[in-house]
């Protein structure tokens, strides 16, 4: 039953209509904003689980190598939800593999129940139907040389791996039979099988990296009675185990696994919270913290602000109920009523806002993340009823909290101090003393408006701080999408090609045998090959430049020093192109003693744009030097070069950017970029066992998609034996692409939102400040100041706390801006810092322009009223 404060709380609500409902609509912002932001959260969550099924399998644990009683065991446990069996086979050995610590093929026999639980991508051919039929994973030929093509039959000597009494398995990783400290692993052949290749397939996801067979896939021998309850307990079995509760899976392990080996589907777990990869988890709920915080903040700010303004106007009003008996606990609970009744109004609200924004966002940007996700499922707003509880929750407690504090400094106040209303403005001697030189400069009006800032402290530090935290927030999450984005659009770059295959080891006639099969697949627009070779070049340290010597520590310009660098060899055709591109005679530049062109630059940090950029590494347009094979370990090192295979060159610079190159493994990152471009006809002049040559073929397409599937047919029809890689370039690109408008779209929306919640802030904070002044105000007014005069006194304040803000707003919100950039590239983000110009500029001018706008609102409504009216008010 409503008592009589909860009567009266209701009351003055309705008497201050306008800041009861800008408080409403600043929770419904803030309301809105937590929703959207746990809702994505689960949205995105169940997306990738749900993905990551499609793409790995349902299954959540594999037990290796066990043998029937334990797998019917296991299928008739009360936490497993579904068991599916497949037989291990056996071994055979991989003859010609080059991947010495993968030298065997192991066969495995799926059931009916295993195909369906365990996804295979096939890249040609189809499933396996019977036990003499079977499927060949593409890294066969990809990481161990050796190419099987659909039709192909395999005559294998299948057995077991042996370390002295006991048998290896698929989790035991191979041991070199030389290998001190290690049991001596020996093959044992057992029997004689043969297959015919139906399909080729991609790497299996069950298949550990360390696992010492390639799995090739075949159908349960049905002959053995398998699915017919076979009791062989000497038959070697793995089951792929789907839990009732994934979230239990280490005590079912724990539980049930006993000395079997077994596998976890980490890449489901993991995003269900269990797996012992926490990354993802983390990242999610650590960005969606920081999210939460930011907008609790402003949220609490906001109501804060609301309450305390909300007690200033019933201070008499309380000491007034005080005197007549009523208790600091009941004064409290009256002002928490009122955040309850607030968030009443504004909580569900804020729900269903929040429910239709992120829905539209997500529509808005399913499709990019195709991109870069899980292209099988499709990203859909997921309504979880706990995460709308939580938001609820959390815009509850934002509320109370905010209304807590000055709700208990309301109830503590002396009960004649409150009637009396002398605790509001208390000024010591001098204290609203106002320079001469002020005075002359901002006049009468000025004065006034100075005068009004010392003498209500609390209120204008209240607009200032409310101000402050608005243009914080805002230039912060403007860095904070600034920093994604830069990192993004770093990602994004023009690429000479689409679809890319490279080689280490392929002979150059096998080469443009392959590259005149794949360029007739259906959608190439224009294709080309080259070849990559990594060398060192000797040169005088007096012919690099300044910036670059006094970088490496050169002193000595006579010494000779020794610089890794790569030798592209590109199409005759298209080094022609590249030649007359740079206004140079082709002549000159072509030919068995011709020039070779170079780009040599250095990567620096002290560009005027205050970014990394490029500079010249050496002085002139050209030098000579000498080359060898083979390039240096990671800096650079002093010192003539092995005179053995050394070769003469001159080189010319170029500034301009060479054509992409090939991919090349390598983790050493030099401080420069240092190519030579040279045309095919000079290749065999540098040929070297020493020189780690990478060949390879490029491609521009309509539809790389679907020409890289296309040409991975072709390739393993073509029995490629060597390494290999087939790169869809434009994918990687595209990815980029979306998850840079991914961020734009969030960030953006992000901003917005902040934005409103600051703007309802300050609105709420200087509209209620200029109705507590309104006998102040109506006083001046009557004793002559002009409407003129009195605008004029009002833009100086909207002046003043402008510019108070932006004095302290803006260097807060620099090196909040300055941290967040920190901590990116502390985190690894390839970033550099770009100190936030426009969004401060944004913020300067919505400040005075919110201040200006409000101002006007709120006394644009004061000179509407009776003056001799709001003299008589005396604020109950």
């Amino acid at each position: 039953m409503m008592n009589i404060f909860h009567k009266v709380t209701l009351q003055s609500m309705k008497k201050s209509r306008t800041r009861t409902i800008v408080t409403v609509i600043g929770v419904i912002l803030s309301a809105a904003m937590i929703t959207a932001v746990t809702t994505f959260s689960v949205s995105l969550l169940n997306y990738m689980i749900k993905g990551a099924t499609v793409k790995y399998g349902g299954w959540h644990v594999e037990f290796l190598d066990v043998d029937s009683s334990f797998a019917e065991e296991r299928a008739r446990d009360d936490g497993v939800a579904g068991a599916a069996i497949s037989e291990n086979i056996g071994y055979a050995e991989l003859k010609g593999g080059k991947n010495p610590n993968k030298p065997y093929l192991f066969i495995t026999g799926f059931s009916k129940e295993a195909f369906d639980t365990v996804p295979i991508e096939l890249v040609s051919g189809r499933l396996p139907e019977n036990s003499g039929e079977i499927l060949v994973p593409a890294h066969v030929a990809a990481n161990g040389g050796v190419t099987y093509a659909v039709g192909d039959t395999l005559s294998l000597a299948i057995g077991s791996r042996m370390a002295g009494e006991g048998r290896l398995g698929q989790h035991d990783p191979f041991s070199a039979r030389n290998e001190p400290g290690k049991a001596t692993e020996n093959f044992v052949p057992q029997e004689e099988r043969t297959y015919t290749v139906v399909g080729i397939c991609e790497r299996p996801a069950f298949e550990e990296f360390t696992a010492p067979g390639y799995t090739l896939i075949t159908t349960e021998d049905t002959a053995a009675g398998l699915t017919a309850g076979r009791t062989d307990q000497a038959a070697s079995l793995s089951i792929f185990v789907t839990l009732k509760n994934p979230g239990k899976v280490q005590a079912y392990i724990e539980r049930s696994a006993g000395q079997s080996a077994y596998v976890l589907n980490d890449n489901v777990l993991r995003f269900l919270g269990v797996s012992s990869d926490h990354l993802f988890n983390m990242l999610l709920y650590s960005v969606g913290g920081i999210l939460m915080a930011l907008i609790m903040t402003g949220s609490i700010f906001l109501i804060y602000n609301s309450f305390t303004i909300s007690l200033n106007e019933r201070t008499r009003q309380f000491g007034i109920l005080a005197s007549v008996g009523a208790t600091a606990g009941q004064l409290r609970n009256s002002v928490l009523f009122e955040g309850l009744c607030i968030g009443a109004a504004g909580i569900p609200i804020g729900i269903l806002v929040g429910l239709g924004s992120i829905g539209l966002v997500i529509s808005f940007v399913a499709e990019k993340f195709k991109n870069f996700g899980y292209s099988a499922v499709s990203l859909s707003l997921t309504v979880s009823g706990t995460a709308i509880a939580g938001a609820a929750v959390i815009s509850l407690v934002t509320i109370l909290f905010a209304a807590y504090i000055p709700a208990r400094k309301a109830a503590a106040r002396p009960v004649m101090e409150s009637i009396r209303q002398t605790n509001e403005i208390k000024i010591e001697s001098g204290a609203v003393r106002t320079s001469k030189l002020t005075q002359r400069l901002c006049g009468l009006e000025g004065t006034l408006a100075l005068k009004n800032f010392k003498r209500n402290k609390k209120r204008c530090r209240s607009i200032v701080l409310s101000l402050s935290l608005s243009v914080i927030l805002f230039v912060s999450a403007n860095a904070f999408g600034s920093c994604l984005n830069q990192g993004a659009k770093r990602s994004v770059v023009n690429t000479d090609f689409d679809i890319c295959f490279s080689s280490p080891k392929i002979d150059e006639n096998e080469l443009f045998r392959l590259y005149g099969r794949l360029k007739t697949a259906d959608g190439i627009k224009e294709s080309s090959y080259q070849a990559l070779m990594s060398y060192s070049c000797a040169v005088r340290a007096g012919d690099l430049s300044d910036e670059y010597r006094k970088y490496m520590g050169y002193e000595n310009p006579d010494e000779t020093v020794t610089l890794p660098m790569d030798i592209q060899f590109i199409e005759d055709r298209e080094f022609r192109n590249f030649i007359e591109s740079l206004g140079l005679s082709p002549e000159e530049y072509t030919g068995q003693n011709a020039k070779m062109i170079a780009v040599a630059k250095q990567k620096s940090d002290e560009t005027k744009s205050g970014r990394s950029g490029l500079v010249n590494m050496f002085v002139g347009d050209s030098v000579s030097g000498s080359v060898t094979p083979g390039a240096e370990p990671p800096g650079e090192r002093k010192g003539n070069p092995s005179a053995d295979k050394e070769k003469q060159i001159s080189i010319t610079f170029v500034d301009t950017i060479p054509l992409d190159t090939l991919p090349k493994n390598s983790s050493d990152v030099k401080p420069f970029i240092f190519m030579i471009v040279a045309p095919w006809q000079l290749r065999e002049q540098f040929v070297s066992p020493d020189a780690g040559e990478i060949m390879g073929l490029t491609f521009l397409s309509d539809k790389p998609s679907q020409v890289t599937a296309e040409m991975s047919e072709m390739i393993q029809e073509a029995g490629i034996g060597t390494d290999y890689a087939l790169y869809n370039v434009n994918r990687m690109f595209e990815e980029n692409r979306s998850i840079l408008f991914v961020i734009n779209v969030f960030t953006y929306v992000f901003v917005m939102m902040i934005s409103l919640i600051a703007a309802a802030n300050v609105f709420n904070t200087i509209s209620t400040n200029i109705k507590l002044r309104r006998r102040e105000l109506a006083m001046l007014r009557s004793v002559g100041m002009s409407d003129h005069d009195f605008n004029k006194m009002m833009n100086f304040e909207c002046a003043f706390y402008g510019m108070r803000t932006l004095l302290f707003g803006l260097p807060a919100a620099g090196i909040c801006s300055w941290l967040i950039y920190c901590g990116m590239a502390y985190g690894g983000a390839d970033v550099s810092f770009v100190f936030p110009w426009a969004s401060m500029a944004v913020s300067a001018f919505s400040v005075f322009f919110i201040v200006f706008i409000t101002m006007v609102s709120a006394v644009g409504k004061l000179k509407k009223e009776n003056i001799i009216d709001a003299l008589r008010d005396d604020m109950t």
